[in-house]
């Protein structure tokens, strides 16, 4: 058995601001994540990090306000406030730290403008801004000391005494299970893009963390909320960072039409994403469109603006669409990007669980609402990893372990040695992807009553197919034929979670627009929806009141 006096689970950015937070309270952490560290997720981001700073003339308020308009007024005003007033600190202190971000002609650190803000406050490192971030907590978490668990899988948080204090994991090198007792757990294992077939999302981003912590009895919250990303590759849903749009790429129809002016006449392709993503949908349903896409022009910027600040994703148009932006306009799409919804935490991590904590994608402090603002999750991931790290220390430290051993995993042993016993024909394979091709269909852009009933019924039919699963792979060694049929059971309950929260929302918000009910009903909808898992697989469904301070929700146009 292993112990520590906070347990981080997930090497993101959230995990490892988190870890890094935590060490510097001086108690002992551990860092968990099922990937190498520089290979989680947060390496996929690209197009930069939000943040008003007031030498620059650009209050935190003004951040704090587009961000609530960004959300259809879903979000909680006081975390974003909590949110925006914290930006620069995390910021200069990733600057500090050694993040090259790109600078302007005086030497200053330079913006990019991005969706739904008024201002250009993006800061951001080329178009691969996640990757120059989280390289760079990586070295200082090293530095710190702190201990990863690299390439080990978390099967089940332990509860005892109604805290959680620990959690069950497997060592995927030798397959060997083991116990790590602690004091306090964060849970920052990111989103769950691979729910839907096809995202933007690493493989690796099952809904892990959600699906632990709703199996231990913690709600998730606003899990309708799902962002799609108006510029993805055809092909394969690769990302075409936002940052296009903020260098001046323009979005056309089959037409040559710069289309966004008759949808968004102010802001254009930089409204915000949710109304780009229904913009460039009705263009396809409505015939003005080439094999179900729109494209993204940026031959206007120029080769060498191009080849300085979107290098990455001209390579991926070239990779996988065979058209170079420089040359010729690239096919996109909407296309699943980011669940703003999760495990309900507030501005400190804390969530209903004692003990648990969550931070990043994973969480819903509630900052992002029914739209997340481009830019504003790597700032989510920073902030609020290091007020959980915090927190999670200052619990941890006057405290004493639970009496917890590795006994405690011994319903963990019998369930993977059933699925490894286990005789038959189905493969966790063609489960995954039918569960992503349904929730792409149901719960997409658009989405309608009868449509998320059939998903709701399909999610029921391939539980009942997942109970008979065959793992093929007998071994302990990397068994990653274990390791995805684990993953397809933490989809299969984010997939229910999702359901039944859009199925209850009766209204348009957001990224939750029913063709059914488009209108936005403040009187009976301004408010989250929270899905409790209740004895064997049963779910309650409760609200909440929105935290409006400031901002009184007013009619959203671009």
């Amino acid at each position: 058995m292993f112990e520590h006096d906070v347990l981080v689970i997930g090497a993101g950015l959230a995990g490892m601001r988190s870890g890094l937070a935590a060490v510097n309270r001086g108690v002992n952490v551990g860092v968990i994540s099922k990937v190498h560290p520089v290979r989680s997720h947060s390496n996929a981001a690209q197009g930069g990090i939000n943040a008003a700073l007031t030498d620059r003339g650009d209050p935190w308020q003004d951040h704090a306000y587009d961000t609530i308009k960004g959300s259809d007024y879903l979000a909680d005003q006081d975390a974003v406030a909590v949110m925006c007033q914290e930006a620069g600190q995390e910021v200069i202190g990733m600057e500090n730290m050694g993040t090259i971000f790109n600078r302007d002609d005086s030497g200053r650190l330079g913006t990019r403008k991005f969706g739904g803000q008024r201002e250009a406050r993006t800061f951001f490192v080329a178009d691969f801004t996640g990757q120059a971030l989280l390289h760079v907590l990586y070295e200082q978490v090293l530095k710190a000391g702190v201990r990863v668990y690299e390439e080990w899988f978390v099967l089940s948080l332990i509860v005892r005494d109604g805290q959680c204090c620990g959690a069950v994991v497997m060592e995927i090198r030798t397959g060997d299970i083991h116990v790590i007792r602690a004091k306090s757990v964060v849970m920052a294992t990111g989103g769950l893009g691979r729910v839907f077939e096809p995202s933007t999302n690493a493989l690796i981003c099952t809904g892990d963390g959600m699906a632990l912590a709703y199996q231990v009895g913690a709600p998730l919250m606003d899990m309708e909320m799902v962002q799609y990303h108006p510029t993805t590759l055809k092909s394969n849903g690769a990302l075409m960072s936002e940052a296009a749009r903020g260098e001046g790429g323009f979005l056309i129809n089959s037409t040559g039409e710069r289309f966004m002016e008759r949808y968004a006449p102010n802001m254009m392709e930089l409204a915000s994403r949710d109304v780009v993503s229904r913009a460039e949908q009705t263009e396809i349903n409505e015939g003005r469109d080439v094999n179900g896409c729109v494209f993204l022009d940026c031959r206007h910027l120029g080769p060498k603006r191009i080849e300085d600040r979107l290098s990455q994703i001209r390579q991926l148009g070239i990779d996988f669409a065979n058209v170079d932006m420089v040359e010729a306009p690239v096919p996109i799409r909407p296309g699943m990007h980011y669940q703003m919804g999760g495990i309900k935490a507030d501005v400190d991590g804390l969530t209903s669980l004692p003990g648990l904590y969550a931070a990043g994608e994973v969480a819903c402090v509630s900052v992002h609402g029914g739209n997340r603002l481009g830019a504003n999750s790597l700032l989510d991931t920073l902030v609020f990893g290091r007020r959980s790290g915090e927190h999670a220390a200052e619990r941890s430290r006057d405290m004493v372990h639970q009496s917890i051993d590795d006994n405690d995993s011994e319903t963990d042993r019998k369930s993977i040695q059933g699925m490894l016993d286990r005789e038959g024909r189905e493969l966790f394979g063609k489960i995954r992807f039918e569960l992503g091709q349904t929730m792409n269909t149901n719960l997409a852009v658009f989405r309608n009553h009868s449509g998320m009933e059939k998903a709701s019924s399909e999610v029921d039919r391939l539980r009942d197919r997942f109970s008979k699963v065959v793992v093929a792979d007998k071994g302990k060694t990397f068994n990653t034929n274990l390791l995805f049929t684990l993953e397809l059971g933490f989809m299969l309950d984010c997939a229910e979670a999702i359901i039944s929260s859009a199925l209850e929302r009766k209204e348009s918000r957001g990224a939750h627009t029913r063709t059914d009910m488009p209108e936005r009903d403040d009187k009976n909808w301004l408010k989250h929806i929270l899905v409790n898992r209740i004895g064997d697989g049963d779910r309650e469904i409760q609200h909440l009141p929105v935290v409006i301070t400031e901002w009184a929700p007013q009619v959203r146009s671009y």
